[in-house]
């Protein structure tokens, strides 16, 4: 049996990346090396077969999937399952703020991530139930073919601690997940293969991976 090939891509960088804001649900767009770190990657899985493309419906995950969709005539289907997790009254606030104002959640997210709750958000065991039950139909609605995912960093961190398996509070332990670094994953039987997990090799121009 042929497995099912997820391509697991984080969006391009943005420009609330670049100011260090938490974006959860709300958007910002793209940087212009945030566009070009798609087309990179896009240029890099050019001659891969991809049959479906499945995006978060926030604008710069879908832009990215956009641009590495390139010239496929195929349509990307927008998920509200694969968006960023809801940061409620954080989003929109840079990361020094959110220190200072909630320090004991903030300390949380990075080091206990299962004890994480935020006034108006979700937990990172909300996010992995939504994100995981919609990787999971896609490997059985696509079996045997290649499928591009694009969506965020908490969810990419998510759904690879499943395939690992990593426990939630070794969550944030590297690999990194760079701006449209490349996950690749392999189902057999329901069961998935890590086969590249953080890869940044597509980035050009002299451009090193690191923490945005």
């Amino acid at each position: 049996m042929k497995p099912t090939t997820i391509y697991l891509v984080r969006h391009g960088q943005t420009e609330w990346n670049l100011e260090h804001r938490m974006q959860g649900h709300q958007d910002s767009p793209l940087t212009e090396l945030g566009v070009r770190q798609a087309v990179w990657l896009g240029e890099a899985l050019q001659h891969e077969t991809i049959d479906a493309i499945y995006a978060s419906s926030s604008g710069r995950a879908y832009r990215t999937a956009e641009l590495i969709r390139m010239e496929r005539d195929l349509p990307i289907q927008d998920c509200e399952d694969l968006k960023e997790i809801h940061l409620g009254a954080w989003e929109g606030q840079t990361q020094a703020a959110v220190k200072v104002r909630d320090p004991e959640q903030f300390e949380l997210f990075w080091k206990n991530p299962g004890r994480f709750q935020v006034e108006g958000g979700e937990t990172f065991h909300e996010v992995q139930e939504r994100a995981l039950g919609r990787l999971l139909s896609i490997v059985r609605d696509h079996p045997g073919q290649s499928v591009l995912m694009v969506t965020h960093t908490v969810v990419v961190k998510l759904l690879m601690a499943y395939a690992e398996p990593r426990p939630l509070h070794l969550l944030w332990e590297l690999p990194y997940i760079h701006p449209a670094c490349l996950c690749k994953l392999e189902f057999i039987d329901g069961n998935p293969r890590i086969v590249v997990h953080g890869d940044t090799s597509h980035y050009q121009d002299g451009h090193e991976a690191k923490a945005w």
